[in-house]
């Protein structure tokens, strides 16, 4: 889809609840989802860490099921921030319920292969229960990440 006709969070009746200069945060109750778009090509693991700590605030709440993590901005693929995210910050979600996990990716094939070389080694790490649990899907417009 032509990102200057793909409707953005707040078009799709989505609330900002955090945003720093890297990222931003919204929620959206009755859609039982969080999202996290980046806004930089590059997100120091300080931020990064602050960002997803305000994210599991929300998710405590246990109100919601899935995460959309929109990084079709990045240009930088930062793998200590990768596996801090999915072995310490995605397990956790588990205990609350946020399971559901829509990806984004940035348009650049490097780092579409650098995902799929990166993630195999983490899934790895995960016990065949948060395995089990986890769905995880890549998308290609926020719309279809609301789908799935």
């Amino acid at each position: 889809m032509n990102e200057l006709m793909e409707k953005q969070l707040p078009e799709l009746g989505f609330d900002k609840a955090y945003g720093n200069e890297y990222a931003e945060v919204y929620f959206n109750e009755e859609k039982k989802t969080i999202a996290c778009t980046i806004m930089s090509d590059y997100v120091p693991i300080r931020f990064f860490i602050e960002t997803f700590n305000q994210i599991s605030k929300i998710a405590q709440s246990c109100k919601y099921e899935r995460f959309i993590f929109d990084k079709r901005e990045l240009r930088t693929f930062h793998q200590p921030s990768m596996e801090w995210y999915f072995i310490e910050w995605k397990t956790k979600m588990i205990d609350y319920g946020l399971i559901k996990h829509r990806k984004l990716l940035p348009d650049l094939k490097w780092f579409v292969k650098a995902v799929e070389i990166a993630k195999q080694p983490l899934l790895d790490r995960l016990s065949d229960e948060e395995k089990s649990k986890l769905d995880i899907i890549y998308c290609e417009s926020l719309e279809e990440a609301l789908e799935k």
